[in-house]
Order: structure tokens, then sequence, then C-alpha cells
């Protein structure tokens, strides 16, 4: 995914996520359907040097995706105003504690999620839902 000449695919992405495929393909179906109305939007960034997938909800950046081999990574950035409400989630303890150890960058603090199997799709809509919420 480092390729500037090379989209991320269908094809693309099947061959470096692998088995994680079919995790992303179904948050993808779910995610930018109807229910969420989340829109991808694909970009080769020259400063990371790589492809990443802004997430965005009409003109808001819902999350960051990036794809690496065999999983793909999301990144949420709330600001700390927000953070404590993510504790109140009902999400996975560990995404939890990862969380609230996670340092600022700038007045942001994120939360990131290697997602590679289906059951990480629960908390994942969760926190997309939150995210969607705010002002």
């Amino acid at each position: 995914m480092r390729d500037p000449d090379v989209f991320p695919s269908v094809e693309v992405l099947n061959e470096v996520l692998g088995t994680s495929y079919a995790v992303f393909e179904e948050m993808m179906k779910i995610i930018t359907g109807p229910a969420y109305g989340l829109v991808a939007q694909w970009n080769y960034y020259r400063d990371g040097k790589s492809w990443l997938c802004k997430v965005v909800y009409k003109k808001k950046t819902v999350f960051w995706l990036s794809v690496w081999d065999g999983y793909f990574r999301t990144g949420f950035y709330f600001t700390e105003k927000n953070a404590t409400d993510i504790v109140g989630l009902d999400i996975s303890e560990s995404l939890k504690d990862r969380f609230t150890q996670n340092k600022s960058v700038g007045k942001l603090i994120p939360l990131g999620i290697q997602m590679s199997c289906k059951e990480q799709i629960t908390d994942l809509l969760k926190i997309i839902e939150y995210k969607k919420s705010l002002k």
C-alpha cells in the first residue's frame, strides 16, 4: 500500500489483507449502507508515503483506515472533552484500557483498532455511532 501508482482496488485489498479481507468487506458493506451512510475516500498521502482511507459522514471525518499485510487498522481521534464518554461505551475492556493509556497527539487522543476478525465489527460500529453523534 506504499506504491502511489497502485490504487487499493478490490483485487489489491484482497491480496494484501488475505483472510481479513472478508472482515474488511463486511465492515465496508455495513458502514456505507443506509444505516450509517459513511463514505470511504482513498488517497495517497505523500507525507506518510502510503494509501489511507478517510471515512466521512457528510463533511465530518469519522475515522481513518490503513491496510497492512493480513489486517487493517482503524484510527479514531477524540478531544479530551469527549474522551470520558469512550470509557462509558459498551465496547471491550481492552479497547477502553488502551484508549485511557494513549498519549494525546496535539489536542486529540487516538483510539486505534487492529481489525482481523468479524467480532471486532460490533465494537467498531458502537464507536462510529458515538463519533457521528458528536458536534
